[in-house]
């Protein structure tokens, strides 16, 4: 596999959160300035100042309405970009709630999380918002994806579980098999849900019915960050060990070392052009060619 590195910004900058847009290009969010990046697989760059420095823009995702919607984690808003740039922003409630994860629902709103108010919100691009608490507290409520169950999932870290909630706001926990796995990253994989284990160093495929099964990794501390489905299984980068990993649908891993020593691998996607796309908070996106299923 041929891996290559793009340069999208100063090693300050952060480059943390990637999704594909509608257009057909990568949209970014540089956590550490405040801003939102555009590429296009042929390395065109545009860059989109939010106009607050210290908002850290964070997830990202294509939404229902030909629009990117991201996370504000530090002035605790959900912002929108239309493919040609413009912005809007809608304010949380809650001061601290710190949004992170987002996630395009089956019901046509956004759903996201807010790590500091053990919630889970839903906001319709008309600005519509509902909140929902969970039945725990200081959970550091993570990612969140769309089910293949018409519900959402998401991790709670220091609860050391996943969550299910319906669009109607039912909320259902799952415990993890292992203490203090610190699951973090989530995605949808054919019929099941896949996590991250960050503290574990493993991968966990998840059933809708609740069957858990954990991979551990050939690292076990290679701290794993972000995942997405892509190939016969999932992608996942290793942000301790400067990788970026395949696991199968049976748990074979196969590892890619990065080419640029500690380069932090956070966000990854799957790319209009079928190569694996990861934001390097170091200021640069990888891009792994042939990224069909792993050998």
């Amino acid at each position: 596999m041929d891996i290559r590195e793009i340069t999208v910004a100063d090693e300050d900058a952060g480059p943390y959160g990637i999704t594909t847009g509608p257009d057909g290009a990568l949209w970014l969010t540089l956590v550490h300035a405040g801003r939102v990046a555009r590429l296009t697989t042929g390395g065109d760059l545009r860059t989109f100042d939010l106009g607050a420095p210290d908002c850290q823009p964070s997830l990202i995702t294509a939404g229902p309405d030909g629009a990117l919607w991201f996370t504000r984690t530090q002035d605790d808003r959900i912002a929108r970009i239309t493919t040609d740039g413009q912005l809007s922003e809608f304010a949380l409630p809650t001061r601290g709630c710190g949004p992170y994860g987002i996630t395009a629902g089956p019901d046509g709103a956004l759903w996201f999380t807010e790590m500091n108010a053990d919630r889970i919100g839903r906001l319709t691009p008309d600005g519509d918002l509902r909140e929902f608490a969970l039945p725990v507290s200081q959970a550091f409520v993570s990612t969140i994806t769309a089910g293949p169950d018409e519900a959402l999932w998401f991790t709670l870290n220091q609860a050391n579980a996943v969550g299910r909630i319906t669009t109607d706001g039912t909320v259902t926990l799952l415990d993890l098999p292992t203490p203090a796995a610190a699951p973090v990253g989530i995605t949808a994989g054919g019929d099941a849900l896949w996590c991250v284990e960050i503290g574990a160093g493993q991968v966990a495929r998840i059933t809708p019915d609740g069957t858990v099964t954990e991979f551990p990794l050939p690292d076990r501390a290679a701290r794993p960050h972000a995942i997405v489905a892509g190939g016969d299984g999932c992608w996942f980068t290793e942000w301790g060990a400067n990788r970026v990993a395949h696991i199968s649908a049976d748990g074979t891993v196969t590892e890619h070392d990065l080419p640029s020593p500690k380069s932090e691998p956070h966000g990854l996607t799957i790319g209009p052009d079928g190569n694996v796309w990861v934001a390097l908070e170091t200021g640069k996106v990888a891009v792994l060619t042939g990224a069909g299923p792993a050998r």
